[in-house]
């Protein structure tokens, strides 16, 4: 006899559980703790099988009825509505386990394994930071509206350029995601075109010499950390990126051979790279020694040996010197370096090339040309050294190099 509404709210715990049927395999189990729980009991494949329907009163004896028959309308048609259950349960539970940030960091990990350089990692953690809302999502359920509204975020703040690199970031972890099985597609990829295209923005650099030798001599003058002041002295003279000089080791640095070896793995291009030291790099590099000892980084922060310099210290000091953003920056020098060593007529293209660390622009071309340039190189870094010096030396003005 099927179940009556009323018959249901009337129904008592007892000291054991016991049930009640309805028809066509549902029944109500009531447990000793006054629970009431649906279940529906069918056959398949001579194996008798239940399934759990929900809890009463939140699933209705009507809502309970109609879930009987979708699962025996699944039965019907072949299915296995236990086995489906119990694989969706183990699907949410593999979700759950592989947020955004886990699936986030294990790509980070593997970068490092594949010997990406220091900064590259580094501007990694940083974008998977700035994406901290996504970080708890089950990376499989979100949706582009969902990864839209973290990029928006940023965008709205007026960071367009970050919010633009955060879209990207997040691309590469979403398409590794799919290749590791944890994901089935790249939200991001329909999200071109919805943030704020940033403008193209190029490190301010000074290429005119006469302000270049006030920024010298300002330099000389920096009444800042020792450590600091000997980091803006040698950068503008070795062409490195930032990044590569303050993660510098002095294990690299053979001063007899006056060569600095970078390992490939800090490299932005991932290839080693080796820099010719003048005589007054060797001469500052001395000085240097003096202070840091000789292991461990060259330019260690300012609190801690363990520690490189601070990523925005050389700007910073740059600013309290009074020389605004929009004059110069650490990786401006990169291309102080660049423009001027090229108007000298001095020197070739391919070595200037070299000594900046730059991939060949044709791919092919790179492949086979494979000079290092090193003998025009070491005279070409002593070349700008002195050239540095005489800007630095004229108060007044300083001619073009030549």
């Amino acid at each position: 006899m099927a179940l009556r509404d009323i018959e249901i709210r009337a129904l008592r715990p007892q000291a054991r559980v016991y049930k009640r049927a309805d028809a066509n395999g549902l029944f109500l189990e009531i447990h000793p703790s006054g629970s009431k729980l649906w279940r529906f009991k069918y056959r398949q494949h001579d194996k008798d099988k239940r399934i759990a329907l929900g809890r009463y009163p939140e699933v209705g004896l009507s809502e309970a009825r109609r879930l009987r028959d979708e699962v025996r309308r699944k039965v019907w048609e072949g299915g296995d509505p236990v086995t489906e259950r119990r694989h969706a349960k183990l699907v949410a539970k593999f979700n759950a386990a592989n947020t955004f940030g886990e699936v986030a960091t294990e790509y980070i990990d593997k970068t490092v394994a594949e010997g990406r350089a220091v900064a590259t990692i580094c501007k990694a953690n940083w974008l998977l930071e700035q994406l901290s809302p996504l970080a708890n999502c089950a990376i499989a359920d979100l949706k582009p509206v969902e990864v839209l509204a973290a990029l928006k975020r940023i965008d709205a703040s007026g960071r367009h350029e970050t919010a633009a690199r955060c879209r990207s970031f997040a691309s590469r972890v979403f398409r590794y995601a799919v290749a590791t099985g944890r994901g089935e597609t790249d939200p991001t990829s329909v999200l071109r075109g919805a943030l704020t295209a940033p403008k193209a923005c190029h490190h301010a650099a000074i290429v005119d010499p006469v302000v270049l030798g006030a920024l010298l001599r300002e330099v000389d003058r920096y009444g800042g950390s020792p450590v600091t002041r000997l980091a803006m002295q040698i950068l503008p003279h070795v062409m490195s990126r930032p990044g590569e000089l303050r993660f510098a080791q002095w294990r690299e640095f053979d001063l007899e051979a006056a060569v600095w070896k970078i390992p490939q793995e800090r490299m932005k291009m991932r290839r080693p790279h080796a820099v010719p030291l003048s005589r007054q790099v060797l001469a500052r590099l001395d000085e240097l020694r003096q202070l840091t000892g000789e292991a461990g980084f060259a330019f260690p922060a300012y609190h801690s040996s363990r520690k490189p310099q601070c990523e925005n210290t050389i700007n910073q000091a740059f600013r309290r010197m009074g020389f605004a953003k929009g004059v110069v920056t650490a990786h401006g020098l990169r291309t102080t370096a660049s423009t001027l060593l090229n108007e000298s007529g001095r020197w070739s293209a391919d070595a200037i090339e070299r000594s900046l660390a730059h991939a060949d622009a044709n791919a092919v071309r790179g492949i086979y040309n494979r000079g290092s340039y090193w003998d025009e190189r070491v005279s070409m870094h002593q070349w700008w050294s002195d050239y540095l010096d005489d800007v630095r030396d004229d108060d007044a003005s300083a001619s073009p190099p030549g």
